[in-house]
């Protein structure tokens, strides 16, 4: 695996298999938590960064791990020389160039993570993946990722953006955790409801936010 390990930053090639990424030391706790589960080890090793980033339902909750992380990615310029862009751009398909490399923030970051599931096998039915940066009691920061909650596999959920610049506290992380319900526009099917789905957008934001206020990567 050709991988990069700064102060503050993981950046790795995107011909990594999934599994190498899930076996490298340096992997943070949210990311290893992302890639286990559903995805067997034989998926996991024939499946690349690269192709995650392209197909984003082949891995759903890793693309939401990295999303929550704000991670970044390499791709390569009109003019042929690399250009970094947001993971949400990348995502969101507002640039169809190659990526090259993807670069992971790993330091000074708190994170939480819920979901509903029927067995422990199953891709979650709803999920939320929440990473918070403090500094001195006070958010710097915060996203919330979601899956289930919409029609793409893995998408930000904009009201997390309310909690900078105070503290992570229970009436704040409610109050994002409502404005997140209002906000969903889930799609129902034999799964769950659109009605369960934007419930537990709602309750499962507000449960991985909780867990930003002492667990950290």
């Amino acid at each position: 695996m050709n991988d990069k390990q700064t102060a503050e930053t993981w950046s790795i090639d995107t011909d990594t298999p999934l599994q190498a990424v899930l076996d490298s030391p340096d992997c943070p706790p949210l990311l290893h938590h992302s890639l286990i589960g559903p995805l067997s080890w034989q998926a996991r090793n024939e499946t690349s960064l690269r192709t995650t980033l392209k197909s984003p339902r082949v891995a759903p909750q890793w693309i939401a791990a990295l999303l929550a992380l704000g991670a970044a990615v390499t791709i390569e310029g009109e003019d042929g020389q690399p250009v970094q862009v947001t993971l949400e751009e990348v995502v969101q398909r507002r640039t169809r160039s190659q990526a090259m490399a993807l670069h992971i923030p790993t330091k000074g970051l708190r994170w939480g993570e819920a979901r509903v599931v029927r067995t422990p096998a199953d891709e979650p039915i709803v999920a939320a993946t929440a990473v918070v940066e403090m500094k001195n009691d006070i958010v710097q920061q915060a996203r919330v990722a979601l899956t289930g909650a919409g029609s793409e596999p893995a998408r930000l959920a904009e009201p997390a953006a309310l909690l900078a610049g105070g503290p992570l506290n229970a009436d704040r992380i409610q109050a994002v955790a409502a404005a997140v319900e209002a906000a969903v526009e889930p799609t129902g099917d034999f799964m769950g409801s659109a009605e369960y789905r934007r419930a537990m957008a709602g309750v499962l934001t507000r449960r991985a936010l909780e867990q930003c206020q002492s667990q950290e990567i």
